[in-house]
């Protein structure tokens, strides 16, 4: 489990390509790799891979063909950052909200508002996922737990949301380097789903 408080940003180091897998090289802060070991669970970008090998302050993963198509991770190149957060452990404080790791799809950013000390940025979502979107819900973007600001699912557009970003998250995370026409990686907050889709059950059986 996950919390969306991002700990930290890796910057890729290598990457070595084969058929529908790639595998990671990634230097991480120090101080993430205390405690470190070989099969833990770490957020990529908020996507949960398994470290496989660690040298010092190098820490190597897999990416399988799902990840690659399912997250942002299979564009991303030599040099640069990424999100990482290590898993919860029982006892840790929950800054944010609990996240699986699992994303769901990729949101384009369509729109950045430019406020001092401050900045609203604008994603798009495939249709499919629009149903879970609402005023003051939970998201998840790019592993980061974040409180949706408002929604827009306007006739024959795709739904969108905004986010309110605060400086301390701009330099912590990478959505400070994000812009226009890049895709981040969406997890729906699990609870929102299971209620949406509960009473959408409900209701198909009341016809």
């Amino acid at each position: 489990m996950f919390t969306g408080i991002v700990q930290g940003t890796a910057t890729l180091v290598s990457v070595a390509d084969k058929e529908n897998f790639r595998t990671f090289e990634m230097a991480l802060p120090p101080e993430l790799c205390e405690g470190l070991e070989t099969g833990a669970s770490v957020a990529h970008n908020g996507a949960c891979l398994t470290v496989t090998a660690i040298e010092g302050s190098h820490v190597w993963v897999d990416l399988m063909r799902e990840t690659l198509r399912l997250t942002n991770l299979g564009a991303v190149a030599v040099g640069d950052r990424i999100n990482i957060e290590r898993a919860a452990r029982f006892g840790d404080e929950i800054g944010g909200h609990a996240m699986s790791g699992h994303v769901v799809c990729m949101a384009e950013l369509v729109e950045l508002e430019e406020a001092p000390n401050n900045r609203r940025l604008w994603f798009e979502v495939p249709a499919a996922y629009g149903r879970f979107l609402f005023d003051k819900g939970y998201i998840g973007v790019d592993g980061i737990s974040l409180t949706i600001g408002e929604v827009r699912q306007d006739d024959g557009r795709a739904p969108r949301f905004c986010v309110n970003l605060i400086p301390e998250t701009l330099a912590r995370t990478t959505l400070g380097d994000r812009k226009p026409g890049d895709n981040v990686n969406i997890e729906i907050d699990p609870q929102t789903q299971a209620i949406v889709e509960t009473v959408e059950r409900v209701m198909a059986s009341r016809g």
